[in-house]
């Protein structure tokens, strides 16, 4: 799968109440989890972030509460991956669980700006930046992870499974 978009950038320990601000934990609907996606950080962020759009951050990504609304506000606002030095576990499973393609690449996290445009092979983890031609390698995904990105999501995964 090659995913590619326009990079907003963030820094490092960006914790789930900037992903989704508490104060909007009262719904599960992803339309409007999306509406808010990244307001704290960025007031700006939901209207200006486009379908297939990437988030670049530094460590420790999605730190802070076990929320599932942080990966599910970030996927339904149109975000394709985050890329990031680290990230917290928590948010790492919860990603993988609702389906959001993460990438640890620590060089590419510090070099990328905000507005490059880049193409991610998400199978071997490989990015590359339009914009500089500069060439990065995240950790890849392992195959299992890929294929529950692959069908949307953990539940998705196991309810294909269960009909073979």
């Amino acid at each position: 799968m090659e995913l590619q978009g326009k990079t907003w950038k963030f820094g490092s320990d960006v914790d789930t109440d900037a992903i989704i601000p508490a104060r909007y934990l009262n719904t599960s609907d992803p339309a409007e989890l999306a509406r808010h996606c990244m307001e704290d950080a960025d007031p700006a962020f939901p209207d200006k972030v486009k379908p297939g759009d990437m988030i670049i951050a530094g460590k420790n990504f999605g730190c802070g509460s076990s929320r599932e609304h942080a990966p599910i506000a970030i996927k339904a606002a149109g975000v394709s991956c985050v890329i990031a030095k680290t990230f917290a576990r928590i948010f790492y499973r919860n990603a993988f669980n609702i389906g959001l393609p993460i990438f640890e690449a620590p060089e590419a996290a510090e070099d990328i700006k905000e507005g490059d445009e880049l193409t991610v092979d998400a199978s071997s983890g490989v990015i590359i930046n339009k914009t500089t031609g500069k060439t990065y390698q995240a950790t890849p995904v392992p195959p299992f992870m890929q294929q529950i990105i692959a069908a949307g999501g953990l539940i998705n995964y196991v309810s294909e499974r269960m009909k073979q």
